[in-house]
């Protein structure tokens, strides 16, 4: 690893044993565990437990890591060490790749990219639907990281390198996480069969290690984390902050709040991080479920409300 790339994930080796939760808590602390901030530990995470458990009891996989943001101690935890699709947080590692290009000066921001140079793609976003048939490198940043557009991180996966990002994710450490494919609207047999996979464990350590300025370096931490702010799709863990989906940087609540969603069919994922008054969190959870009716996915959705909760009033 680069000495200017400080970040290094160190991704739990966890026996897949189901869930488990900080036990401070209970009042028992493991050896070598420091309690949390004043009043933090209150949470039990009871209700979290009770859906991700009745989810994993229906045949779903579930994944869930969440840890204290300034200690990175663990406050939850669940098979974090499984490597899971994870659909649109594949666009986290591009982003890192892009800022760091830009912060090099190897990549232009005002560079402007051809939508024509990708296949056109149905998937989700925004760019799609306008008229503008070029735009600038940093603008598909910001479409990539606020709306979901697949055409737009196809677009700036295109001008990046798929082999540039996946040595990015190798220099920085993560070696659970995989960038492998763009966006595609059908996956034939000679395509990868997913977007991207990552671990819930890796996914936190990441994402604290963004907003700690400890990935690349600061501006590129700060790059990334701003794209991300951005995000509109708080439909899932975020559901519980109460923040406007389309302008959600009013921290009069002293709320911190920085996520990005992923989803395909069967699968859905939130990585973030999540900080209040009284304590701060980063957080992942990956859920592949049998997708097969509306009952089984809005009981999966519910299981990242449900946690979404919890950890409100564990920051508060």
């Amino acid at each position: 690893m680069n000495a200017a790339e400080p970040f290094e994930s160190h991704a739990p080796a966890v026996a897949a044993t189901g869930l488990r939760r900080d036990t401070a808590a209970r009042g028992d602390l493991r050896a070598g565990s420091r309690p949390r901030r004043s009043g933090a530990g209150r949470r039990s995470f009871t209700a979290t437990l009770r859906a991700l458990d009745d989810l994993a009891a229906s045949g779903a996989q579930v994944s869930v890591h969440v840890s204290d943001l300034d200690r990175g101690t663990e406050v939850l935890a669940g098979d974090d060490h499984l490597t899971l699709p994870v659909g649109g947080i594949g666009v986290v590692p591009l982003l890192i790749e892009t800022a760091s290009q830009l912060e090099r000066g190897t990549l232009d921001a005002l560079e402007i990219v051809e939508r024509s140079s990708v296949d056109p793609v149905e998937v989700g976003g925004l760019w799609r639907h306008l008229k503008a048939p070029a735009l600038p490198v940093c603008d598909l940043a910001v479409l990539a990281a606020a709306t979901g557009d697949a055409i737009a991180a196809n677009a700036l996966l295109s001008r990046v390198g798929l082999e540039a990002v996946r040595e990015r994710i190798e220099r920085i450490g993560l070696v659970r996480t995989a960038l492998m494919d763009g966006f595609r609207d059908r996956r034939g047999p000679d395509d990868a069969p997913h977007v991207a996979l990552a671990s819930a464990g890796e996914l936190t350590t990441l994402f604290r290690a963004l907003v700690n300025a400890q990935v690349v370096s600061p501006a590129v931490s700060a790059q990334v984390s701003e794209w991300l702010s951005l995000g509109h799709d708080l439909s899932l863990v975020a559901s519980a902050t109460g923040l406007d989906p389309f302008a959600h940087d009013d921290d009069r609540h002293q709320l911190l709040f920085v996520n990005k969603t992923g989803r395909a069919d069967g699968v859905r994922a939130e990585a973030g991080v999540l900080a209040g008054p009284r304590a701060g969190v980063a957080y992942a959870l990956i859920v592949c479920f049998d997708d097969l009716s509306m009952a089984h996915r809005l009981r999966a959705h519910e299981a990242f409300r449900t946690l979404g909760l919890e950890l409100m009033e564990y920051v508060y």
